[in-house]
Protein backbone atom coordinates (compact mmCIF):
# COMPACT_ATOMS: atom_id res chain seq x y z
CA UNK A 1 0.00 0.00 0.00
CA UNK A 2 2.85 2.25 0.74
CA UNK A 3 4.46 1.46 -2.76
CA UNK A 4 0.78 2.83 -4.06
CA UNK A 5 0.70 5.89 -2.16
CA UNK A 6 4.38 7.16 -3.42
CA UNK A 7 3.68 6.26 -6.86
CA UNK A 8 0.38 8.31 -6.74
CA UNK A 9 2.24 11.16 -4.75
CA UNK A 10 4.88 11.29 -6.89
CA UNK A 11 2.70 10.82 -10.01
CA UNK A 12 0.95 13.88 -8.96
CA UNK A 13 3.57 16.63 -8.43
CA UNK A 14 5.28 15.59 -11.55
CA UNK A 15 1.99 15.52 -13.47
CA UNK A 16 0.93 19.30 -12.15
CA UNK A 17 4.41 20.46 -12.98
CA UNK A 18 4.53 19.16 -16.27
CA UNK A 19 0.63 20.20 -16.66
CA UNK A 20 1.79 23.27 -16.00
CA UNK A 21 4.57 23.73 -18.36
CA UNK A 22 2.74 21.88 -21.05
CA UNK A 23 -0.42 23.65 -20.93
CA UNK A 24 1.14 26.94 -20.77
CA UNK A 25 3.58 25.88 -23.89
CA UNK A 26 0.00 24.90 -25.66
CA UNK A 27 -1.25 28.59 -25.10
CA UNK A 28 1.68 30.56 -26.85
CA UNK A 29 1.91 27.57 -29.83
CA UNK A 30 -2.05 28.38 -30.41
CA UNK A 31 -2.08 31.99 -30.21
CA UNK A 32 1.15 32.82 -32.10
CA UNK A 33 2.15 29.33 -33.66
CA UNK A 34 5.17 30.09 -31.21
CA UNK A 35 7.24 26.43 -30.73
CA UNK A 36 8.96 27.96 -27.31
CA UNK A 37 11.99 25.48 -27.19
CA UNK A 38 13.33 27.71 -24.54
CA UNK A 39 10.27 27.59 -22.04
CA UNK A 40 11.65 24.88 -19.69
CA UNK A 41 14.93 27.75 -19.14
CA UNK A 42 12.56 30.37 -17.91
CA UNK A 43 11.50 27.51 -15.27
CA UNK A 44 14.87 27.27 -14.59
CA UNK A 45 15.54 30.79 -14.04
CA UNK A 46 12.52 31.00 -11.95
CA UNK A 47 13.74 28.07 -9.71
CA UNK A 48 17.22 29.83 -9.34
CA UNK A 49 15.95 33.00 -8.48
CA UNK A 50 14.28 31.37 -5.75
CA UNK A 51 17.77 30.11 -4.81
CA UNK A 52 19.06 33.15 -5.05
CA UNK A 53 16.36 35.39 -2.87
CA UNK A 54 16.38 32.75 -0.02
CA UNK A 55 19.77 31.05 0.21
CA UNK A 56 21.89 33.96 -0.47
CA UNK A 57 20.31 37.15 0.48
CA UNK A 58 18.10 35.21 3.30
CA UNK A 59 14.96 36.63 2.48
CA UNK A 60 11.80 35.12 2.90
CA UNK A 61 11.23 32.08 -0.18
CA UNK A 62 7.68 33.11 -1.29
CA UNK A 63 9.34 36.99 -2.05
CA UNK A 64 11.81 35.03 -4.38
CA UNK A 65 9.04 32.93 -5.69
CA UNK A 66 7.16 36.09 -6.30
CA UNK A 67 10.64 37.70 -7.40
CA UNK A 68 11.16 34.83 -9.76
CA UNK A 69 7.69 34.72 -11.72
CA UNK A 70 7.98 39.14 -12.26
CA UNK A 71 11.59 38.22 -13.40
CA UNK A 72 10.66 35.82 -16.31
CA UNK A 73 7.55 37.55 -17.14
CA UNK A 74 9.10 40.32 -18.03
CA UNK A 75 12.35 38.22 -19.69
CA UNK A 76 9.40 36.42 -21.46
CA UNK A 77 7.67 39.49 -23.00
CA UNK A 78 10.99 41.18 -23.91
CA UNK A 79 12.37 38.46 -25.79
CA UNK A 80 9.02 38.15 -27.84
CA UNK A 81 9.49 41.67 -28.28
CA UNK A 82 12.71 41.77 -29.67
CA UNK A 83 13.58 38.41 -31.11
CA UNK A 84 10.28 36.10 -31.63
CA UNK A 85 7.75 38.60 -33.03
CA UNK A 86 10.23 39.63 -35.97
CA UNK A 87 10.31 36.30 -37.13
CA UNK A 88 7.48 34.60 -35.67
CA UNK A 89 6.21 33.54 -38.97
CA UNK A 90 9.77 31.38 -40.18
CA UNK A 91 9.27 28.25 -37.95
CA UNK A 92 12.86 26.93 -38.56
CA UNK A 93 14.12 30.44 -37.25
CA UNK A 94 12.07 30.28 -33.98
CA UNK A 95 13.62 27.22 -33.30
CA UNK A 96 17.04 28.31 -33.87
CA UNK A 97 16.24 31.26 -31.44
CA UNK A 98 14.08 29.86 -28.68
CA UNK A 99 16.90 26.74 -28.42
CA UNK A 100 19.66 29.61 -28.77
CA UNK A 101 17.35 32.05 -26.25
CA UNK A 102 17.55 28.45 -23.52
CA UNK A 103 21.45 27.80 -24.08
CA UNK A 104 22.34 31.56 -23.65
CA UNK A 105 19.91 31.07 -19.72
CA UNK A 106 21.97 28.27 -19.23
CA UNK A 107 25.55 29.73 -19.67
CA UNK A 108 24.11 32.67 -17.63
CA UNK A 109 23.23 30.86 -14.54
CA UNK A 110 26.43 28.58 -15.07
CA UNK A 111 28.45 31.82 -15.15
CA UNK A 112 26.49 33.44 -11.81
CA UNK A 113 25.78 30.11 -9.58
CA UNK A 114 28.30 27.77 -10.88
CA UNK A 115 28.10 23.67 -12.31
CA UNK A 116 27.56 22.27 -9.29
CA UNK A 117 24.32 21.02 -7.68
CA UNK A 118 22.23 23.22 -5.56
CA UNK A 119 19.06 23.15 -3.02
CA UNK A 120 16.49 25.66 -2.31
CA UNK A 121 14.99 26.27 0.83
CA UNK A 122 11.28 25.01 0.91
CA UNK A 123 8.40 27.38 0.94
CA UNK A 124 6.62 25.14 3.55
CA UNK A 125 7.72 23.22 6.50
CA UNK A 126 6.57 19.96 8.11
CA UNK A 127 5.00 16.73 6.59
CA UNK A 128 2.43 13.81 7.98
CA UNK A 129 2.39 10.21 7.40
CA UNK A 130 -0.49 8.65 5.36
CA UNK A 131 -0.33 5.13 5.02
CA UNK A 132 3.29 4.28 6.46
CA UNK A 133 4.42 7.74 3.74
CA UNK A 134 5.55 10.76 4.97
CA UNK A 135 3.87 13.39 2.90
CA UNK A 136 5.46 17.07 3.03
CA UNK A 137 3.67 19.89 3.23
CA UNK A 138 5.83 21.10 0.27
CA UNK A 139 4.79 18.35 -1.59
CA UNK A 140 1.26 19.41 -1.54
CA UNK A 141 1.53 22.78 -1.57
CA UNK A 142 3.34 22.22 -4.98
CA UNK A 143 0.12 19.84 -6.31
CA UNK A 144 -2.55 21.97 -4.84
CA UNK A 145 -1.44 25.70 -6.38
CA UNK A 146 -0.37 23.79 -9.79
CA UNK A 147 -3.99 22.54 -10.03
CA UNK A 148 -5.25 25.70 -8.99
CA UNK A 149 -3.12 27.87 -10.95
CA UNK A 150 -4.72 25.76 -13.64
CA UNK A 151 -8.32 26.15 -13.04
CA UNK A 152 -8.11 29.73 -12.89
CA UNK A 153 -6.34 29.75 -16.09
CA UNK A 154 -9.30 28.08 -17.56
CA UNK A 155 -11.74 31.02 -15.74
CA UNK A 156 -9.57 33.45 -17.49
CA UNK A 157 -9.78 31.86 -20.72
CA UNK A 158 -13.74 31.01 -20.65
CA UNK A 159 -15.54 33.65 -18.18
CA UNK A 160 -13.18 36.86 -19.32
CA UNK A 161 -13.25 39.20 -22.53
CA UNK A 162 -9.63 38.68 -22.85
CA UNK A 163 -9.58 35.21 -22.42
CA UNK A 164 -12.57 35.48 -25.80
CA UNK A 165 -9.92 37.49 -27.91
CA UNK A 166 -7.14 35.10 -26.47
CA UNK A 167 -9.34 31.84 -27.87
CA UNK A 168 -10.54 33.66 -30.73
CA UNK A 169 -7.28 34.60 -32.00
CA UNK A 170 -5.93 30.71 -31.34
CA UNK A 171 -8.94 29.62 -33.35
CA UNK A 172 -8.10 32.25 -36.60
CA UNK A 173 -5.64 35.25 -36.09
CA UNK A 174 -7.73 36.39 -39.93
CA UNK A 175 -10.97 36.77 -38.57
CA UNK A 176 -9.71 37.98 -35.28
CA UNK A 177 -8.16 40.84 -37.16
CA UNK A 178 -11.40 41.66 -38.61
CA UNK A 179 -13.11 41.07 -35.74
CA UNK A 180 -10.96 44.27 -33.71
CA UNK A 181 -9.03 41.87 -31.84
CA UNK A 182 -5.15 43.35 -31.72
CA UNK A 183 -3.54 39.90 -32.70
CA UNK A 184 -0.24 41.57 -31.70
CA UNK A 185 -1.44 42.40 -28.24
CA UNK A 186 -3.12 39.02 -27.84
CA UNK A 187 0.09 37.17 -28.56
CA UNK A 188 2.70 39.18 -26.47
CA UNK A 189 -0.15 38.78 -23.58
CA UNK A 190 -0.10 34.87 -24.30
CA UNK A 191 3.30 34.98 -24.27
CA UNK A 192 3.38 36.67 -20.93
CA UNK A 193 1.18 34.31 -19.63
CA UNK A 194 2.65 31.34 -20.90
CA UNK A 195 6.25 31.93 -19.43
CA UNK A 196 4.67 33.59 -16.04
CA UNK A 197 3.18 30.07 -15.64
CA UNK A 198 6.56 28.72 -16.65
CA UNK A 199 8.33 30.55 -13.97
CA UNK A 200 5.23 29.78 -11.12
CA UNK A 201 6.12 25.98 -11.96
CA UNK A 202 10.19 26.98 -11.47
CA UNK A 203 9.22 28.57 -8.24
CA UNK A 204 6.74 25.74 -6.36
CA UNK A 205 8.94 22.67 -7.79
CA UNK A 206 12.46 24.38 -6.96
CA UNK A 207 12.57 22.69 -3.21
CA UNK A 208 11.61 19.35 -4.18
CA UNK A 209 14.20 19.49 -7.18
CA UNK A 210 18.15 19.50 -6.98
CA UNK A 211 18.90 22.51 -9.05
CA UNK A 212 21.65 22.95 -12.02
CA UNK A 213 22.18 24.98 -15.14
CA UNK A 214 20.91 21.45 -16.97
CA UNK A 215 17.63 21.02 -15.18
CA UNK A 216 15.89 22.82 -17.98
CA UNK A 217 16.39 19.87 -20.75
CA UNK A 218 14.80 16.63 -18.71
CA UNK A 219 11.60 18.60 -18.15
CA UNK A 220 11.39 19.93 -22.22
CA UNK A 221 11.37 15.96 -23.04
CA UNK A 222 8.66 15.17 -21.13
CA UNK A 223 6.54 18.32 -21.99
CA UNK A 224 6.89 18.12 -25.46
CA UNK A 225 6.28 14.50 -25.14
CA UNK A 226 2.68 15.65 -23.10
CA UNK A 227 1.78 18.38 -25.53
CA UNK A 228 2.39 15.97 -28.56
CA UNK A 229 0.49 13.00 -26.81
CA UNK A 230 -2.03 15.39 -26.06
CA UNK A 231 -2.41 17.33 -29.37
CA UNK A 232 -0.57 20.30 -30.11
CA UNK A 233 -2.58 23.20 -29.45
CA UNK A 234 -4.94 21.81 -27.19
CA UNK A 235 -4.92 22.59 -23.45
CA UNK A 236 -6.92 20.10 -22.64
CA UNK A 237 -4.95 17.56 -24.36
CA UNK A 238 -1.78 18.85 -22.96
CA UNK A 239 -3.51 18.39 -19.68
CA UNK A 240 -4.20 14.97 -19.69
CA UNK A 241 -1.02 13.93 -21.46
CA UNK A 242 1.43 15.75 -18.97
CA UNK A 243 -0.64 13.27 -16.38
CA UNK A 244 -0.35 10.56 -18.31
CA UNK A 245 3.44 10.48 -18.22
CA UNK A 246 3.80 11.71 -14.74
CA UNK A 247 1.99 8.82 -13.60
CA UNK A 248 3.87 6.66 -16.07
CA UNK A 249 7.52 8.29 -14.25
CA UNK A 250 6.35 7.45 -11.41
CA UNK A 251 5.37 4.00 -12.16
CA UNK A 252 8.93 3.54 -14.13
CA UNK A 253 10.80 5.21 -10.95
CA UNK A 254 9.06 3.41 -8.28
CA UNK A 255 8.93 -0.68 -9.80
CA UNK A 256 12.07 -0.14 -11.68
CA UNK A 257 14.61 1.90 -9.59
CA UNK A 258 17.37 0.77 -11.72
CA UNK A 259 15.30 2.18 -14.54
CA UNK A 260 14.75 5.15 -13.44
CA UNK A 261 17.18 6.81 -16.10
CA UNK A 262 14.86 5.25 -19.36
CA UNK A 263 12.50 8.53 -18.08
CA UNK A 264 13.15 10.72 -21.29
CA UNK A 265 13.38 7.64 -23.60
CA UNK A 266 10.17 5.98 -22.85
CA UNK A 267 8.57 9.91 -23.29
CA UNK A 268 10.41 10.18 -26.82
CA UNK A 269 9.41 6.87 -27.49
CA UNK A 270 5.59 7.73 -26.56
CA UNK A 271 5.66 10.80 -28.43
CA UNK A 272 7.08 8.84 -31.84
CA UNK A 273 4.80 6.02 -31.57
CA UNK A 274 1.48 9.05 -31.19
CA UNK A 275 3.29 11.01 -34.18
CA UNK A 276 3.20 7.35 -36.38
CA UNK A 277 -0.48 6.42 -35.06
CA UNK A 278 -2.33 9.73 -34.31
CA UNK A 279 0.05 12.43 -35.75
CA UNK A 280 -3.30 15.16 -34.10
CA UNK A 281 -2.61 12.97 -30.63
CA UNK A 282 -5.56 12.49 -28.21
CA UNK A 283 -7.81 15.58 -28.28
CA UNK A 284 -6.00 17.74 -31.49
CA UNK A 285 -7.06 18.90 -35.05
CA UNK A 286 -5.12 18.39 -38.05
CA UNK A 287 -3.82 22.28 -38.53
CA UNK A 288 -5.51 22.48 -42.41
CA UNK A 289 -9.47 21.59 -40.28
CA UNK A 290 -8.35 23.83 -37.60
CA UNK A 291 -7.21 26.75 -39.95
Amino acid sequence: MSLAVDIVISGLISGSIYALLAVSFSLIFGVARIINLAHTAFYMVAAYCIYWVSAQLGWSPFAGMFIGIILVTVLGIIAYQLILKPIREHEAAVLVATIAMAMILEQLVSLKFGGSYLSSPVLIQGFFTFLGVKVMYQELLTIGTALILLGVLVLFLFKTNTGLAVRSTAQDREVANLMGINESRVAMLAMAVSVGLAGFAGAVVAPLRILDPHMWSPPLIMMLAAVVLGGLGSLKGSFYGAFILGFTEAIIVFLAPAGAFLRGPVALTVMIMVLVVRPEGLFGVYFEEER
